[in-house]
């Protein structure tokens, strides 16, 4: 007799999958559906369109990128979840692209002229008036020297375009005498803006230069122009690196980058009408195939918004993240031993994060600080605390993942500098990146000693934690502390950390925690409770066993923002699986695992979604929250989700998103910021107010003083 696993995997059809690539663009479909929401303000739906835009163009460079590689080297592999070989994949991705190309360019319309109702004018050249031309004349004239036209004959090769550079193209001359020419724009600002009768005027560059094409072209007969640009490929690989040394390692990382910006063009973008010979002529030129080729209405780059002078109403209410939790520099140390504490990103601050590296590095019995770190911001306060530990004498261990995508030289230049502070950098392993969000702190504790351990949802960065949605919760737990100081006796060691279970370390120790606790909520049957809250969802593993769980009767709740390749509510299969995505005005990045309910339940958070990367090639880390307050926390969250019928995307059985009508006041990032930015820190005694320690005084004085060399450029950021 077969078990429940096989006859669920019997009973599962291809159909009940969706493409991961195809679920990607239906979520980032629900973004560009903000931008057309009326309740959103104005200058937040400009500012989805954008997200839209870069989301798109990160796609095509990525999973449009590695979708082409595929197809050159195992054009007859398909994909492992959905069985759709890479060409259809691909031929698929642009069907969809362009069908929500006619809706990005309806809500760019309909933005546009609401922009003018409230007196802010997009130029459009094609029907200037006579005062708005004379005065977009003086800015071109402003910028004409700093323009470079490339000429070329009509046989010749195209000069190199960048990744993403706008350009202005122009057809010159006829027949024999044909030539083309590039003025590319990389270097010029993107736009110019200027008031006249009441209006702000936007003048973009792009269009701005091609009109006004005749004036810096005086001898040329200008036949047609338009405005290109091109995403390139940026699925580059390292092919070994086993055996390296961390300069040669900085090296090979800073050599694929160059090598990434000649990447061949996976995309290409027209902005303005080309007759068909000329488009022709083109496409073949900047050798992209023409199905991959776009014309659009919609200027490429929209950052103008951040000039565009309207009132507060017209963004969303300021919403601050809260610094005061209850508890100073000097006092993290003694609270955490006594109870766990859990921190959640934008509504609180991470500067109780940071002030915890302080008073590690300004308490005498701190041995060492350990830390894994994947995205930073610029200017970073975390960075900032790490080599004021050093510099007071902790063994300061930084590993830093060299290759975050698009990071890699932000990352290059922070080990550089983290070093020459005196911290111990290392980096990732050979075929796992390190994408945990783990940090331990050590204190000699009489003959022993003792650790207090961070688990992170989101990366250690300012900027992103003030706009995604993030969790960290840091222990005292011992049992944690040792487990944490042995993952990273394994990474400084180059090897994959061992199998643990107090704290889950993918790849080891993740998945099978996960199926574990599936299991034992399918040992429950109806009374049997899941929720995962998570980024994406393809394992097909962990997606076979959740099917398990609905087959058995398990009540399933998936959080999902982005990819989810499993379709909820199909009878005898997932009826008891419900997915939700909530798109807002703050990203979902937190990670949230739920097993069982009341005092059976179990609760974790870490930095891994459910896609097979996560499971199976990088380094993630998750702890459990074990005391009240946290999972109190954490359960306020879920129920939130929960009941978000304002900007909860409900997924049907058939795979496309809806929302439920009349769902206003609900939403879940409003209600969790008013609950999170007033919570403050519970203690069991009340505690007089105490002075700051000495040692925190010291700091502040030392950070003060500080103004050469890399402690510049550290502090200036935290003061």
């Amino acid at each position: 007799m077969p078990s429940k696993e096989n006859k669920s995997k019997q009973a599962a059809p291809e159909s009940i999958y969706v493409n991961r690539e195809l679920s990607w663009l239906a979520f980032n479909k629900r973004v560009l559906l903000e931008a057309a929401d009326p309740k959103v303000p104005l200058l937040e739906r400009l500012k989805f369109l954008m997200i839209y835009q870069s989301n798109l163009e990160e796609f095509y460079r990525v999973r449009i990128g590695i979708l082409t590689h595929r197809d050159l080297l195992a054009p007859d592999k398909g994909d492992p979840v959905s069985g759709m070989l890479p060409a259809t994949q691909i031929t698929e991705a642009l069907r969809v692209t362009r069908e929500q190309q006619a809706l990005m360019e309806s809500i760019w319309k309909a933005i546009r002229e609401e922009l003018h109702d409230n007196k802010v004018d997009v130029l459009d050249f094609k029907k200037i008036s006579k005062v708005d031309e004379l005065m977009s004349k003086k800015l071109f004239g402003d910028i004409k020297d700093l323009l470079q036209p490339q000429m070329i004959g009509i046989d010749q090769p195209l000069p190199f375009l960048w990744n993403g550079e706008t350009n202005v193209v122009a057809f010159l001359g006829t027949g024999r005498e044909q030539k083309l020419c590039f003025i590319p724009l990389h270097r010029i600002p993107a736009y110019q803006s200027f008031e006249i009768e009441g209006f702000q005027k936007i003048v973009p560059t792009a269009p701005l230069v091609r009109h006004f094409l005749p004036l810096l072209l005086k001898k040329e007969s200008i036949m047609q122009a338009a405005i290109v640009d091109v995403t390139r490929n940026a699925d580059v690989f390292f092919s070994s690196m086993e055996d390296r040394a961390d300069d040669d390692f900085r090296n090979k990382v800073s050599g694929m980058l160059s090598k990434r910006k000649r990447e061949m063009p996976v995309r290409a973008r027209i902005y303005g009408k080309l007759t068909d010979p000329a488009k022709a002529l083109l496409i073949r030129k900047l050798r992209v195939p023409e199905n991959r080729v776009f014309t659009q209405t919609v200027p490429f780059d929209l950052s103008f918004r951040s000039c565009i002078n309207l009132p507060a109403e017209f963004r969303y209410p300021e919403r601050r993240p809260a610094r005061d939790i209850g508890l100073k520099k000097g006092e993290y140390f003694s609270y955490i031993e006594k109870k766990d504490l859990l921190l959640s990103f934008p509504f609180q601050s991470m500067a109780p994060f940071v002030d915890l590296i302080y008073e590690a590095a300004d308490t005498p019995d701190v041995r060492s600080i350990k830390i894994t770190l994947y995205r930073m911001s610029g200017s970073s306060k975390i960075a900032a605390a790490l080599a004021y530990a050093a510099d007071r004498g902790k063994d300061v261990v930084c590993l830093l993942e060299l290759r975050a995508r698009f990071d890699e030289q932000n990352n290059i230049d922070f080990s550089e500098l983290l070093e020459g502070a005196g911290c111990r950098v290392i980096y990732g392993l050979p075929d796992h990146k390190v994408h945990s969000k783990l940090c331990v702190i050590t204190r000699d504790r009489g003959a022993g000693v003792c650790h207090i351990t961070q688990v992170g949802t989101g990366n250690y960065n300012e900027v992103t934690g003030e706009q995604y949605t993030d969790l960290s919760l840091i222990t005292a737990r011992e049992d944690v502390g040792r487990e944490a100081e042995a993952t990273f006796a394994a990474l400084e060691n180059g090897e994959i950390p061992p199998e643990t279970r107090s704290l889950w370390i993918a790849p080891l120790s993740f998945k099978p925690r996960v199926m574990e606790l599936l299991d034992r909520e399918i040992a429950k049957g109806a009374n049997g409770r899941v929720a995962i809250k998570v980024n994406s969802l393809n394992n097909r593993e962990v997606m076979d066993k959740l099917i398990e769980c609905s087959q058995a009767g398990v009540r399933v709740e998936l959080f999902i923002r982005g990819i989810c390749s499993l379709r909820p509510g199909v009878p005898g299969l997932t009826d008891n699986i419900t997915v939700v995505s909530v798109i807002g005005r703050w990203l979902e990045h937190s990670r949230i695992y739920s097993f069982g309910e009341g005092a059976d339940q179990r609760l974790f958070i870490g930095s891994g979604d459910l896609l097979n990367r996560n499971l199976e090639r990088r380094v993630e880390a998750f702890m459990e929250a074990v005391t009240p307050d946290t999972r109190t926390q954490l359960n306020e969250i879920l129920n939130a989700l929960r009941s978000d019928k304002e900007k909860g995307w409900q997924m049907l059985p058939d795979g496309r998103y809806a929302l439920e009508e009349g769902g206003e006041g609900t939403s879940s990032q409003e209600a969790l910021y008013r609950y999170f930015s007033a919570l403050k820190v519970s203690r069991r005694e009340p505690q007089a107010a105490s002075p700051r320690p000495t040692a925190v005084r010291q700091a502040d004085n030392s950070r003060k003083t500080a103004r050469t060399g890399w402690f510049h450029r550290l502090f200036s950021s935290h003061e």
